[in-house]
């Protein structure tokens, strides 16, 4: 029998459902650690008594501890304080409060990376420091836009590691996208110049320019960055159209300066999360957001594929205190 448009609709809506829950499954799973450790606080301080000014305070000091920032967790202590919530408020209440807090915090900068189709190629430079997940993420990305049916060039920028050129290798042959790269050792704002000149003369859509992986606080490092986009702009005055940040959350509280100080050299315009299945202290993103303001266009949660996805204060916020979907 022929399906019916209806009947099309009803399986496409199917398996966005589908792909929905497997993500939910994949970030609240990714994020247990974080929500072990606010949940069980939680938990703990409401089996003692009633909600009194001192488990107010138990529950302010597991945000903080979560790496949420004191301005959110003190803002939650106050809803909490304030709030018309009955002193015998269950675990799982006080969770919904804290996870409506940290949405409200989150939903400014929960924007996604938009390709503009007037720039072509609509370049991206990626940057962060050394194993953060700049090439995994940049081969993931590559990946989805080629789902989306972009063409799309990968430029092997981290001309330091041999091994970073093989790997972003790798990741253009996995996704479809074409590959540029040269020795180790070359130079980077070299390679990038040639990146972004052979993607406008082949109308590409999309450009991926991984780069070095650098620490923050070398100031030499940070300039080589700086002289990427000088040359790149050479090529196309508007570009880099994004420069995405990769930071990887097991860092913690180091987080905040990288981004302070990658947009400082870069005009960083959006960051994307990883790793965050690997840390108790997921509530950084929280503390980024409410400091900087920045998007942040992904979050990830593992190594596969899939385990990088656009960026949702509500299921994030709820993810982080352990709640249902």
């Amino acid at each position: 029998m022929q399906e019916t448009p209806q009947d099309d609709q009803s399986d496409g809506g199917a398996e966005a459902a589908e792909v929905k829950q497997s993500w939910w499954r994949r970030l609240s799973g990714g994020l247990k650690r974080s929500s072990s450790a606010i949940g069980s606080t939680i938990a703990h301080v409401v089996a003692k008594r009633q909600l009194d000014a001192a488990t107010i305070e138990e529950i302010e000091d597991a945000l903080i501890r979560a790496d949420l920032g004191t301005d959110t967790a003190a803002r939650i202590a106050t809803e909490l304080r304030y709030g018309r919530y009955s002193t015998s408020i269950t675990p799982d209440e006080i969770k919904a409060v804290v996870a409506a807090e940290v949405e409200k915090a989150l939903v400014p900068v929960a924007q996604p990376l938009v390709i503009d189709p007037t720039k072509k190629p609509f370049v991206i430079l990626v940057a962060g420091v050394n194993g953060s997940g700049k090439t995994t993420t940049i081969g993931k990305l590559a990946a989805k836009f080629r789902a989306e049916r972009h063409s799309v060039i990968l430029a092997a920028g981290d001309t330091f590691r041999a091994a970073a050129i093989e790997q972003l290798k790798i990741w253009a042959t996995r996704s479809g996208a074409d590959f540029i790269a040269r020795e180790a050792g070359a130079d980077a704002a070299g390679l990038a110049f040639d990146a972004v000149r052979a993607a406008k003369e082949r109308g590409i859509d999309v450009l991926l320019i991984d780069t070095a992986g650098r620490l923050q606080n070398r100031a030499e490092l940070m300039g080589e960055l700086e002289k990427i986009v000088r040359v790149i702009k050479k090529v196309d005055a508007s570009a880099p159209h994004a420069v995405l940040l990769v930071l990887d959350a097991t860092v913690g509280q180091n987080a905040l300066s990288q981004v302070e100080i990658f947009t400082k050299a870069v005009g960083v315009t959006g960051l994307a999360m990883t790793k965050l299945d690997g840390t108790a202290r997921g509530g950084i993103l929280v503390a980024i957001a409410a400091k900087f303001g920045l998007p942040v266009h992904y979050v990830g949660v593992g190594e596969s594929i899939d385990d990088l996805a656009p960026f949702s204060a509500r299921d994030f916020g709820r993810a982080m205190v352990g709640l249902d979907e």
